[in-house]
């Protein structure tokens, strides 16, 4: 394989096979649906080397309406490395964003990338998985309606300073919403959808740890020795909760963003779990 072989071109629908390779070998859980639930919210690229009509990269930019963005599912395949695949497809990437702050979480292998193209670290997003040990349900969640969809939208845009509206529409239609409140407005929200091995809980919106511990227990209660993951910042202090409760932690990543400071793109301040494990 040579470089005059690659090309970038358009992330395209017959490409999702391809990117499945290449997240496998990653060791990701992803399946193709979930490559397709990616690339339906987002814009990309693949590199693809033409002598083997193989993709040998991948990268998806996820707009939230015209201020933020998120940068995911960067890889480029073990045999194509060393050879700046990742930095052509993180530029193309970020010209694609236009203005839009960006948001993305790093592995210590694509941190040094990262930084040089400006990003810098914003905190750390630690994931826990396993089988859900029995839990009591809450009372003060309930699950969502069709009418509780607009105030979700303005919640999650409070607590992540961006409009994610096009994701929570989606996974109000492909998973589950369940939303926590006060018998006159809703406080905080939470999704479930299948992900990789089983399932995925997340985003998580709430003013609290208390609220957003509630939200969790709604979808692992009736779950008991089922695998569940949760993503959620290491700030939020729910790690030895989690642990509890049968989800360890197995990974983390670095939250980074690009500007750092953005009127617009400024930082989640109440997300307990964020929207980029959604992908990735």
């Amino acid at each position: 394989m040579t470089q005059g072989n690659i090309s970038l071109t358009a992330f395209r629908p017959e490409h999702l096979e391809g990117a499945l390779r290449l997240s496998r070998q990653a060791k990701w859980p992803h399946r193709l649906d979930d490559w397709r639930l990616a690339l339906d919210l987002s814009a990309g690229f693949v590199a693809f080397d033409a002598n083997a009509s193989t993709v040998v990269g991948t990268v998806l930019m996820t707009p939230y309406k015209r201020d933020v963005a998120t940068i995911n599912m960067v890889i480029v395949d073990e045999s194509a490395r060393g050879r700046g695949l990742g930095r052509q497809l993180m530029e193309a990437a970020i010209a694609l964003a236009g203005s839009r702050a960006l948001r993305l979480v790093a592995t210590g292998e694509g941190l040094p990338l990262y930084q040089k193209l400006g990003f810098c670290r914003t905190g750390t997003i630690v994931q826990h998985q396993g089988l859900v040990l029995r839990v009591t349900p809450p009372a003060n969640v309930r699950p969502a309606e069709p009418r509780d969809i607009s105030e979700i939208i303005e919640l999650d845009r409070s607590a992540y300073c961006a409009d994610r509206e096009d994701l929570l529409r989606v996974l109000a239609n492909s998973g589950r919403l369940a939303v926590l409140g006060d018998g006159q407005r809703i406080t905080g929200f939470a999704a479930l959808r299948a992900f990789g091995r089983a399932e995925v809980i997340g985003p998580v919106v709430a003013a609290n740890a208390d609220e957003a511990k509630a939200l969790l227990v709604y979808f692992m209660a009736g779950r008991q020795g089922r695998f569940v993951r949760v993503d959620t910042s290491e700030a939020s202090q729910l790690g030895a909760w989690l642990t509890d409760k049968g989800l360890v932690q197995v990974d983390e990543g670095i939250a980074m963003q690009r500007p750092v400071v953005a009127r617009s793109g400024r930082a989640p301040a109440t997300a307990f779990a964020l929207a980029s494990q959604a992908f990735g």
